[in-house]
């Protein structure tokens, strides 16, 4: 995330905070007068390790009220995101972890979280009225959250925080001039981007995440609509069957002939900065990267812009769906105090604020489509309406395993040479039988 992304985030978060008004701890109260004994654990010290971002500093910005609830001291340590991974892989490993709470980063840590079993199970927690409020039920979150934080074996490992579901950001303006309406389907999306490349007038079509790596988050995005995860609930590998190639051939049409020159060197940051000039129709990627389009500040396209739901692919329609959560290490030895916490940090007070701010989105379908706090969220309403119609679809977009970091690079490189021209099946086929083996040893 940009600097001045970030500066955005904070001054929304904060003007976001003021407008709260008889939200103020809707979130906690209503759960003390349901039984939840919050003072339980008074006196209590945890140590809680958070991902630096807009998300991990409103947690910091609050945690004194969770304290003044619990009379738990929180001692909260927040740092970028890939280094808090590898910290929190390195000293999980070692058994002695420094902190009672992790952030984790569902879409790339699950898997390998569940294999270390580093996270304890919070099943019980969540069914104990003394500890759970009883609003906060499973079905009351999305269902991407709920099959993010549970393990193979269904036992809840983490509660789900902020999902980032990927949207298409259109420019209205660029569509009225060629009198186009927002596509419900793959083909209108294609036939859509075609239309509105005009190099006469220096427009795109259509830009998505094109480097290496950044880029297979797109195809398996797409993938989605043909009804396929990039890995089965076997565990088989579905990268190189007649629907994987047929997303990879969507995604090389619309990314050869409707791009602007250069994608293969743009990540999220290059495709935000190429839709903030106004020059291109439409982009895929995360719901969470709205607020500079909406900066007078820092874009050409305020009061422009479009917030549109996934369109349907041939086979399914599906939102594709990453997001983050919040566990309690198997090995601290105060795991009641720390899923408080956790419980509090997803509560209706401070969902509130994550969505009203543009900080993030949450889990919970009970915040989402609250019209209370609907009515206070800073970003256009059709921004929180994708919001919502997404999580009625959402589906997992990367595949649950824990090298997806080598799937993101192997495959990666596939889709970068279909940016020059390469054949989708074959490209498919020489990733697959390398990535196999990889995927193998790492189940072994």
């Amino acid at each position: 995330m940009t600097h001045d992304t970030l500066r955005l985030s904070r001054r929304r978060f904060l003007a976001g905070t003021a407008a709260l008004g008889a939200l103020a701890l809707a979130g906690v109260r209503p759960s003390l007068a349901a039984g939840v004994d919050w003072k339980k654990y008074a006196g209590t010290e945890i140590e809680v390790n958070l991902i630096k971002s807009p998300r991990g500093e409103l947690l910091r910005k609050h945690q004194t009220e969770f304290e003044e609830l619990t009379g738990i001291k929180v001692n909260s340590e927040m740092t970028p995101e890939q280094q808090q991974r590898q910290k929190a892989v390195i000293e999980l490993t070692s058994g002695r972890p420094s902190f009672d709470v992790v952030h984790i980063s569902f879409h790339v840590q699950k898997r390998q979280f569940e294999k270390g079993g580093w996270l304890a199970d919070l099943s019980g927690f969540m069914k104990d009225p003394t500890l759970t409020d009883a609003a906060l039920t499973e079905d009351d979150f999305a269902q991407a959250g709920m099959q993010y934080a549970k393990d193979a074996g269904g036992a809840l490992r983490a509660l789900p925080f902020s999902v980032d579901y990927w949207i298409i950001y259109w420019n209205k303006d660029l569509f009225a001039a060629k009198n186009l309406e927002y596509p419900e389907t793959f083909d209108a999306m294609v036939a859509a981007a075609k239309a509105l490349k005009d190099n006469d007038a220096g427009t795109s079509g259509f830009v998505a995440r094109g480097m290496k790596n950044a880029n297979t988050p797109v195809w398996t995005a797409l993938m989605l609509g043909y009804d396929q995860k990039a890995v089965g609930d076997d565990g088989q590998l579905n990268t190189d069957n007649a629907d994987a190639v047929a997303a990879a051939t969507t995604y090389q049409e619309l990314m050869t002939e409707t791009a602007p020159r250069g994608v293969t060197g743009f990540n999220w940051s290059e495709c935000q900065s190429a839709f903030l000039q106004g020059k291109v129709g439409m982009w895929l990627d995360g719901i969470g990267f709205a607020a500079p389009l909406e900066n007078p500040e820092l874009s050409r396209v305020v009061g422009k812009v479009g917030y549109g739901v996934m369109p349907a692919g041939p086979k399914t329609r599906a939102a594709p769906t990453f997001g983050d959560g919040l566990g309690v290490a198997e090995a601290s030895q105060k795991k009641e105090a720390a899923y408080l916490y956790c419980q509090w940090a997803i509560s209706k007070e401070m969902g509130a604020r994550l969505f009203q701010t543009g900080a993030g989105v949450p889990f919970r379908n009970s915040i989402v489509n609250d019209p209370d706090v609907l009515a206070g969220v800073t970003m256009p309403k059709d921004w929180a309406t994708a919001v919502s119609e997404s999580a009625r679809i959402s589906q997992i977009a990367l595949p649950v395993i824990v090298p997806v970091t080598e799937f993101r690079d192997v495959y990666g490189v596939a889709l970068t040479n279909l940016l020059g021209g390469a054949d989708p099946a074959s490209e498919l086929k020489t990733a697959t039988e390398q990535f196999k083996p990889i995927l193998e040893r790492s189940e072994a």
